[in-house]
């Protein structure tokens, strides 16, 4: 039995090292290997330096590349992996939420290029997320008609925790399989 004995600082809305990546969290060797490389190669700073002719390319691409250098040194040693999957788990668990709310008990606002989700929390204002999130999540939401059309990764339930705007509360927003629904 595992056992995980990590105190995590991990917050819900960042990006893990699968998100950097962009593989899924049970993704093999050779999946995490093959975008490993196609997202550095996008990445260098050399690249962006002849693309840009810059010569000094700017924090954020940095930043981008680093972040991708760490995930994948995390994530190919199976020993570290073990480790982050396991800290990433118990931090997952840890999130206290003032309360559950499926996605379809959302408000949904059309605003241009973007889905708008708004649900109000106790002190006034709003935990939200945009379609174009839950897109870099890896969730497919669609306005067609009045219907909202919203589409998993794997076909399976899941939820993401979402921070209000103004205070500390945070609620996790369910999403279920495939979901469709009347705005």
């Amino acid at each position: 039995m595992e056992r995980c004995f990590t105190q995590s600082n991990y917050n819900p809305v960042q990006k893990t090292h699968y998100d950097i990546l962009s593989v899924k969290e049970d993704a093999s060797y050779e999946e995490i290997r093959a975008s490993y490389r196609s997202a550095i190669l996008s990445a260098h700073p050399d690249k962006l330096r002849r693309i840009s002719e810059i010569s000094d390319p700017d924090h954020e691409s940095q930043e981008r590349f680093l972040n991708i250098q760490k995930a994948w040194e995390v994530l190919s040693n199976s020993k570290s992996r073990a480790a982050y999957d396991c800290e990433l788990r118990a931090s997952r668990r840890d999130v206290i939420t003032a309360e559950d709310v499926r996605l379809d008990k959302m408000i949904v606002e059309d605003v241009g290029e973007v889905l708008e989700l708004f649900h109000q929390c106790r002190c006034g204002d709003y935990f939200s997320v945009d379609s174009s999130e839950l897109r870099e999540m890896g969730y497919s939401l669609e306005k067609n008609e009045n219907k909202i059309l919203l589409r998993t990764p794997d076909g399976i339930r899941s939820s993401i925790i979402l921070p209000c705007g103004s205070c500390s509360l945070k609620i996790r927003l369910i999403i279920d399989a495939d979901l469709s629904f009347s705005n």
